[in-house]
């Protein structure tokens, strides 16, 4: 029984940002004890947590790998390199913005076609989450759960996304919208010179970044709107 508790307790806090510490433990007394929860099994509240996570990773995956995912989205669209953004002013000034753009797209394509590979990454992740996990979820502010892929998930999605960033970035021809910037660059400024940038370690890491930007707020969903519930055992788990 107290397993049960403790169980249903992490899954009421993952998708209810209004739990508060103070009182915590008879709210969270309160809520197990409620109709739709009293019949829930240790199983079913696994299953719930569990699931939880899953619509959480697998809709931010989906809304970063469609077309536009990236590009179309402000809040992590990739913009120029650091070492590039000077190229880019000074083409734009000379009216070869274009250029400029169609290297940005290009990214941004690659980022997006990259991006299914997370999936299975996260995936791997929630069934190796432990109670120990779970406490800390419990214990997290809106976006604990992002906390906790971020630190399970960051190298092997790096691993997972680089090789596919490097495909991707070929296919949508990213070296080759950079080689048109910097050559239209050095035309105009015949002795400028040109920093070395890993084009491929940038596009993976800028898309990561992106990735968990949008799985916070698939989690900060899944906490406070019920809509976003989206399966039965949610429902189940979570109603009220």
């Amino acid at each position: 029984m107290k397993l049960l508790i403790a169980l249903a307790a992490v899954c009421i806090v993952f998708i209810s940002s209004q739990v508060v510490v103070g009182g915590l433990l008879d709210d969270l007394l309160e809520k197990v004890q409620t109709p739709s929860t009293r019949s829930i099994d240790e199983a079913t509240a696994v299953s719930g947590l569990k699931e939880a996570l899953s619509v959480g990773t697998a809709s931010a995956v989906k809304l970063v790998s469609k077309e536009n995912g990236y590009f179309g989205d402000e809040a992590i669209k990739i913009l120029l390199p650091e070492k590039v953004q000077i190229i880019g002013e000074v083409l734009r000034n000379a009216g070869f913005g274009k250029e400029v753009d169609a290297f940005i797209l290009s990214m941004n394509r690659a980022a997006e076609k990259a991006a299914p590979k997370a999936k299975p990454v996260f995936v791997n992740a929630i069934k190796e989450m432990t109670f120990q996990d779970a406490g800390k979820i419990l214990n997290g502010g809106d976006t604990a759960a992002t906390d906790y892929f971020r630190t399970k998930t960051s190298s092997r999605l790096f691993d997972a996304f680089k090789p596919e960033i490097s495909s991707s970035m070929k296919e949508v021809g990213v070296a080759r919208q950079y080689k048109a910037v910097t050559e239209r660059y050095l035309s105009l400024i015949p002795f400028g010179s040109l920093d070395s940038l890993d084009l491929d370690q940038y596009v993976t890491n800028k898309a990561l970044a992106g990735l968990f930007v949008m799985l916070g707020q698939e989690e900060k969903k899944i906490r406070t709107n019920p809509a976003a519930r989206t399966t039965e055992i949610l429902k189940k788990v979570f109603g009220k």
